[in-house]
């Protein structure tokens, strides 16, 4: 069992609900990047999902694709990511997903990736545009590694595709709340209920949903309809509008300490 079947399998017996919070990897650098991780673990996130900066992020919002934009403008690269998360496993166990796009990947070459992702500590892989159809290209390197596949689920995904999809699922499903890119719609509670319902009766995997959550009051609300609540272009806003200030660091603790607490103290659902 990996760092993220220990933590979900952890926060289960405890009654309680993951939290997973996302960065851009390298916005606005990769030492403010490293230096945010410990503390979003601190602050009670669970899971912190990395995501690698590329040129063409389709299934982004804007929040997002600027601050690729910015990472890239910075040099980060996926080597560098690979050493960061390297040089932060001395001091923390949190688990860690990286999240992002398969051009970086077949760049680097995938045998290699996948051997120098699980050497620096890296505990699974979203890689949104490589659908179950094209998806063994990159497994048949990162399954044999322990890198745990994490896919995606949409509203719009038809009950056969679902069941294609969960039977190659690992780690953990990310439910997406809304259609469109990330961090532009917020999500429909009688929605989500109806979905989690849906894919719950094909998997005993945790599901987590993202896409569209970004203030206290929809993580207390949503947070009872799953097992995990996925925070990112909230968080990427924060730090793009923080980044000149010199207190990121406080400013991004203080937001996801008030995640956390709205996750453990959740509204009542209905």
């Amino acid at each position: 069992m990996g760092r993220i079947e220990e933590r979900f399998e952890a926060l289960k017996k405890e009654g309680r609900k993951a939290f997973i919070a996302y960065l851009t990897a390298g916005d606005p650098d990769l030492e403010t990047t490293a230096e945010l991780i410990p503390a979003l673990e601190a602050a009670g996130v669970d899971i912190v999902e990395i995501g690698v900066p590329f040129s063409d992020p389709t299934a982004d919002g804007p929040a997002i694709q600027a601050a690729s934009q910015r990472a890239l403008k910075h040099g980060a690269t996926l080597e560098k990511i690979l050493a960061m998360i390297a040089a932060l496993r001395r001091k923390s166990g949190i688990p860690i997903v990286l999240f992002g796009y398969y051009n970086p990947i077949l760049s680097y070459g995938p045998e290699k990736f996948a051997a120098d992702a699980k050497a620096s500590g890296v505990d699974g892989l979203l890689v949104v545009d490589l659908p179950p159809e094209e998806a063994n290209e990159l497994r048949r390197y990162t399954d044999p590694a322990g890198l745990a596949f994490i896919t995606l689920i949409a509203p719009t995904t038809d009950p056969g595709r679902v069941a294609k999809i969960l039977r190659g699922a690992e780690g953990f499903v990310y439910f997406i709340s809304v259609t469109g890119v990330t961090g532009t719609a917020a999500p429909r509670t009688e929605d989500i209920q109806r979905d989690m319902e849906r894919i719950k009766e094909k998997t005993t995997l945790p599901i987590a949903v993202g896409f569209g959550i970004s203030t206290p009051e929809q993580a207390a609300v949503i947070a009872p309809l799953a097992d995990g609540i996925v925070v990112g272009s909230a968080l990427v806003r924060l730090i793009a509008k923080k980044r000149r200030s010199g207190d990121i660091t406080r400013a991004v603790s203080s937001f996801a300490a008030k995640i956390r607490r709205a996750i453990d103290t959740p509204a009542p659902v209905g």
